[in-house]
């Protein structure tokens, strides 16, 4: 099974250790980053696509997908 998750975050350093640690569990890239501009916030987000392949599972909508 393939499971897809996007992460979000403030464009700061905690988004990249978000990241990092999916990385390190075994998620990969998928796409390009996106970048969006809070006016209200004065703040910018990040978003990251990563994908993962579990053997041994079939899809449920109720799986938490952070934790695979």
């Amino acid at each position: 099974m393939k499971v897809y998750r996007f992460l979000t975050g403030p464009d700061d350093s905690s988004f990249c250790h978000r990241v990092t640690d999916a990385l390190n569990k075994g998620w990969e890239l998928h796409g390009s980053p996106s970048h969006t501009f809070n006016a209200a916030e004065n703040k910018l987000y990040c978003g990251q696509a990563v994908v993962k392949t579990v053997h041994g599972k079939e899809y449920d909508p109720s799986i938490k997908l952070g934790e695979q």
